[in-house]
This record gives structure tokens, C-alpha cells and sequence, in this order.
């Protein structure tokens, strides 16, 4: 195999075996995630969290995770675009798409902005998975503090822009023009089932909170259950060890043919 050939072929190989290194360190460090996830302690809205919250040093857990059905604590939002659609969270998101013209490759190039972001919150709370009536409620304190993204699309409707000739005058004027306009409505639904991990602290008589941990430590509102929130981590875990396994075999594979057409060709020479 002459150098033009195999220098394409060394650098896929290389290549190959370097991502299929970075891809199994990811795959071990959410092993380790996951090992981590499962220690934390879960508990549900009931009176088992009460007792041993009674039983805690200053009345407090630092990191558990609590999941619950939500439910308001006074009266719910209500959904702007959906009829009969009620939430705690709510976030409207105007996004509009525009052309902008470049002088230098006299050309126009895409360009989107948020024209608007109006996020709403009511007090709410987690109850009892399946219970009928529970007297054990968890406060969720600053939802919009979370890492994860637990709002769910309820409604998105997208306008195309309509201009006129005044409007196409003053776009060739300025060098913009605009396309179309995004809404889209987000929201966290009364009903949902949702898992939280944060610090959990008894309140004045039998009250209870969760709420961002104090030690630093990741505040999360997931949406699921956690045992649905366990098989998410572990099913990235799967992608990592799979791309790995890809890549390795792939590099492993084109490095065998290297030097199968490499031994062919010496022992052609011999001949």
C-alpha cells in the first residue's frame, strides 16, 4: 500500500481509537453517576418522610430525592393556546427567524432571536403517588433554580411574516427582513409526575419543603418517576458503551485490512 493511501487510513484509525477511548471514559464516569444516583436516599410524601425528618439533625436532609404527583397549592395557571390545560410552571417564548444580508459574501444568512421569554410560577406542591387523599404535602421552593429542563410543549404555533411594499423598502434599506414568528408555550402540568432532588426541610408544625441544597450539590426536577429517571442515565450510559464498542471495532477492523494488504504485497515481492 503506497503513502498517498495509507496515510488517509492511519488517520481513521487513530481517530477511531481516540474516540472510542473518549467515548468509553464517558460511558465509566456516568457508571459512576449512576452508582452515585442510587445512593440517594427516595422518598415519597408521607409520614415515613415525616418521622425521620423529626428524627434529623436540625430537622433536615441535605440531598434526597422526593417524588410526587404535582399538585397546586392555591389555584393553577392556566394555558394561554390550550383549553382546560392547568400547570404550576408556565413559560411563553416568542421567537422570530429573520434574513440579514452580508455585504461580504452578498449573500442573506439566517438569524433567529427571542423577541420575548415571559415565565410564570404559582406555589405548588408534591403529593403521594397513587394516594386518593394524603395529608403530607412537599413544597417545591424555586423550581426555576433546577438543572433540568422538566417543562413540557403544550402549544406552538408558527407565523410567516407578511410585509408589504413600505415594509420591502425599508428591509433593502436596512438590510433586514423578517421570516416568520415562533410561539411556543411550556409548561409544568397539574398531575404530572415529577421527581425532585434537593435538601428537604421540616417546616413550622408539619410542613415540609424541598429546596436548592445548600452544600452546592445539583438541584433537580425531573419529570417521572425515579426509577424512570435512573433508566434515562443508564440508557446514555448504553449510547456511550455502544459508540465505543463502534468506534474500536471500526478502527480495529480498517488496521486488520492494513496489514493483511500489507503482508500480500511482501509476499508478492518475494515471489
Amino acid at each position: 500500500m503506497s503513502d498517498t493511501f495509507a496515510t488517509p487510513f492511519a488517520l481513521l484509525i487513530g481517530s477511531s481509537f481516540a474516540f472510542s477511548g473518549l467515548f468509553y471514559h464517558l460511558y465509566q464516569e456516568k457508571k459512576k453517576e449512576i452508582v452515585k444516583l442510587k445512593e440517594i436516599p427516595k422518598f415519597q410524601p408521607d409520614h415515613h418522610l415525616l418521622r425521620i425528618l423529626k428524627a434529623s439533625p436540625q430537622h433536615r436532609l441535605q440531598y434526597v430525592a422526593v417524588e410526587g404527583v404535582v399538585q397546586p397549592d392555591g389555584e393553577p395557571l392556566a394555558s394561554q393556546f390550550v383549553p382546560k390545560c392547568f400547570g404550576v410552571v408556565q413559560k411563553v417564548i416568542v421567537q422570530e427567524d429573520w434574513k440579514v444580508w452580508n455585504n461580504i459574501t452578498q449573500r442573506w444568512s439566517n438569524k433567529t432571536m427571542d423577541r420575548k421569554v415571559n415565565s410564570n410560577t404559582v406555589p405548588f406542591s408534591l403529593a403521594s403517588l397513587g394516594a386518593y387523599y394524603t395529608d403530607i404535602l412537599v413544597k417545591v421552593q424555586s423550581p426555576l433554580d433546577s438543572s433540568e429542563d422538566f417543562l413540557e410543549l403544550v402549544h406552538q404555533q408558527r407565523k410567516r411574516a407578511q410585509t408589504g411594499l413600505v415594509d420591502a423598502v425599508l428591509q433593502g434599506v436596512s438590510g433586514e427582513k423578517p421570516v416568520s414568528q415562533d410561539v411556543r408555550e411550556e409548561m409544568l402540568r397539574v398531575g404530572t409526575s415529577l421527581t425532585a432532588f434537593g435538601e428537604v426541610v421540616l417546616e413550622y408544625g408539619d410542613g415540609v419543603r424541598i429546596q436548592p441544597p445548600r452544600d452546592g450539590r445539583t438541584y433537580v426536577l425531573s419529570v417521572g418517576d425515579h426509577r424512570s429517571f435512573i433508566e434515562r442515565h443508564e440508557s446514555t450510559a448504553g449510547w456511550w458503551r455502544a459508540l465505543s464498542a463502534f468506534c474500536g471495532i471500526t478502527g480495529s477492523a480498517v488496521l486488520a485490512g492494513m496489514i493483511y494488504d500489507g503482508s500480500k504485497g511482501r509476499g508478492g515481492k518475494r515471489n
